[in-house]
């Protein structure tokens, strides 16, 4: 009773400041987002010791006490900023080319000339909403990899959202038969896999120099379906973006018996690279290194 009172009041918070938001000059509900990420950041000590916490476990204690308060307020001031823009996204979608730059469409747009789709690998960074949503606006077939969110109403709210940007909603519970499809269709496929969910099959590879526990499905769908990994970021500057592709990673060796590994290492480096540059636009109130190669659960999940 008390989960179905608590999510029934956030879903109805949502819909209010979903119309707030609508209402507001897009600057200015940027900034007012921000404010509100600020206040949550003061209002939820538990969320900003963890982040703490993890920012100095990160950088091995080499940071300031003066680093760690302004890069913890920040990274809830970004959150804060995202969930403004997203609720603002009917009102601007058509003119989202005017504050998000692109470097390295190119190599998206080569890999599809080569017949094939993508498995898009991403990051919970800067405004990673929307990654897809630009892609979708710029007539790409763009689905993304989503859990269900386990109160309806808030399920159905976010998917019909993504609908009307023109992204597809695959969720992990639904057939891989779609995924697969989709592939070979020479459509995009978007994961953001830089999180420890143990109930998923991973691998361990360094996070920061600390061993982590990482999905493996991006590098096993890549090599089922012949297609190669983008890693693809978004970075916020102020009230502008710009998403950043990288190189294609191409699963062209599976000799070795830790292919599997080994791939999933590469993008993740990739991950943990932008994480290093721009630290205050990550999540990291997620507790990243949560489960630990001597987890028995991990046993029938692992990736090998």
């Amino acid at each position: 009773m008390k989960y179905r009172f608590r999510r029934r009041f956030l879903y109805i918070l949502l819909i209010l400041s979903n119309k707030f938001f609508l209402l507001l000059p897009y600057n200015i509900a940027i900034t007012v987002g921000g404010a509100c990420g600020k206040a949550v950041y003061m209002l939820l000590p538990r969320y900003r010791n963890l982040t703490r916490a993890h920012l100095e476990y990160a950088f091995n204690g080499s940071v300031t006490r003066e680093w760690l308060i302004r890069v913890s307020r920040s990274v809830f001031v970004n959150l804060g900023m995202g969930a403004a823009e997203i609720l603002s996204l009917p009102k601007i979608k058509h003119r989202l080319d005017t504050f998000i730059d692109i470097q390295g469409r190119e190599r998206v747009d080569k890999v599809i000339s080569e017949g094939t789709g993508a498995v898009v690998v991403s990051a919970h960074l800067g405004n990673w909403e929307l990654i897809p949503v630009y892609f979708a606006r710029n007539g790409y077939k763009s689905h993304v990899v989503a859990r269900p969110i386990y109160y309806e109403k808030f399920n159905d709210w976010v998917s019909s959202l993504r609908s009307c940007m023109g992204v597809n909603v695959i969720y992990r519970t639904d057939s891989a038969k779609k995924l697969i499809r989709f592939l070979r269709q020479k459509e995009l496929i978007g994961i953001v896999a830089d999180q420890d969910v143990d109930s998923l099959g991973g691998v361990f590879v360094d996070f920061f120099g600390k061993k982590a526990y990482t999905p493996s499905a991006p590098v096993k769908l890549a090599q089922a379906c012949r297609v190669p990994i983008i890693p693809v970021f978004i970075v916020r500057s102020g009230l502008r973006h710009k998403i950043y592709v990288e190189e294609p990673i191409y699963i062209d060796d599976t000799s070795d018996p830790e292919w599997i590994t080994n791939y999933t290492k590469r993008w993740s480096d990739i991950v943990e690279s932008y994480v290093r540059r721009y630290p205050e636009q990550w999540v990291w109130m997620h507790k990243r290194w949560k489960t630990r190669p001597y987890d028995d659960r991990l046993v029938c999940n692992h990736g090998h």
